[in-house]
């Protein structure tokens, strides 16, 4: 966190390593859960179907979700005969509306987590870029020495992001451990800034806040990433999904074309659920994601085709 103190004489810029105790416990929690599934060698067939384009990424869930429902409908139907016929026909109809109505809970209450995900992820690069314009738009009373050197420092710190931090946060490997190296610099050159009037007071100030506010956007970003869906939530649309499907087929078990019918328009809104919170379960991975791309806007394209000859 950033945190700047003006006296008469000078802006002080004051980093903090300091973050919020709810945010490194949520951390350490999701830490744990990956470590479980790690261990389980569950974590990278996750990561694996997550990073699929969306129709083979549908093609894999609807047919893993079909192939379930056959077997529920196969084994329902073989079971019911004779005295288990009757046991079958004695579940009441009227268990399926509740099963289906906890199983619309559940997925949706979890498809509003990752779609409120998604949409802060994408306000948090929003915000991220708009700072970062704000800052070089200030920058036009600095001498021309160091504009340029903090253009630069800016190109550098817009590459990291798009080119190290994006991919890491794809794999939910970016922490908050340290602060961009180019970022560090162009405070620095910010704060030792001499200003010489009310005006370039007024646009040092500024300069500083919207470095403050891109870091902040920043930290948000990283935190956003280490958002997913945990495998408890997955198992318990999966569960109640298999207990619908079941009830359905043993309702309709005197009637095989019947449940054969009814058992495949539900685990086709299951699939349909699943895929819908699938792909937006990770905001910066897979083909629906937060891309870079207001960041890259930020330096024009100049600035951006010499950046790498200043590295």
């Amino acid at each position: 966190m950033l945190k700047w103190v003006e006296s008469d004489a000078m802006v002080r810029v004051v980093l903090s390593p300091w973050v919020p105790r709810r945010e490194s416990e949520s951390q350490g929690v999701q830490s744990n859960f990956r470590g479980s599934w790690e261990s389980l060698g569950m974590w990278p067939m996750r990561d694996w179907l997550l990073t699929l384009p969306i129709p083979l990424m549908a093609l894999i869930i609807f047919a893993a979700t079909y192939v379930v429902a056959a077997c529920v409908y196969l084994v329902v139907v073989r079971l019911a005969v004779g005295d288990r016929a009757r046991w079958f026909k004695a579940f009441s109809p009227g268990m399926l509306p509740p099963l289906g109505i906890i199983f619309g809970l559940i997925a949706g209450f979890v498809a509003v987590q990752v779609w409120s995900d998604f949409d802060r992820a994408k306000l948090a690069v929003a915000t991220e870029a708009s700072a970062l314009r704000a800052a070089i738009h200030l920058d036009g009373s600095l001498p021309a020495e160091q504009r340029t050197h903090f253009r630069t420092l800016m190109a550098r710190y817009i590459d990291d992001a798009v080119n190290r931090e994006w991919p890491a946060m794809a794999q939910e490997r970016l922490t908050l451990g340290t602060l961009p190296p180019a970022m560090v610099e162009a405070l620095d050159l910010a704060v030792s800034w001499n200003a010489q009037d009310d005006a370039q007071r007024t646009a040092h100030r500024e300069m500083v806040a919207a470095l403050q506010r891109a870091l902040d956007a920043r930290r948000q970003r990283i935190i956003i990433s280490q958002s997913t869906v945990g495998p408890v939530k997955w198992a318990a649309i999966l569960v109640q999904g298999l207990c619908a499907l079941i009830g359905i087929a043993m309702v309709h078990s005197d009637n095989r074309v019947t449940c054969g019918i009814a058992v495949t328009i539900f685990a086709t809104g299951i699939a349909l659920s699943s895929l819908m919170i699938a792909a937006y379960s990770r905001p910066f991975t897979g083909d629906i994601s937060v891309r870079p791309s207001l960041l890259q806007q930020v330096i024009p394209n100049e600035m951006a085709t010499t950046q790498p000859n200043n590295r």
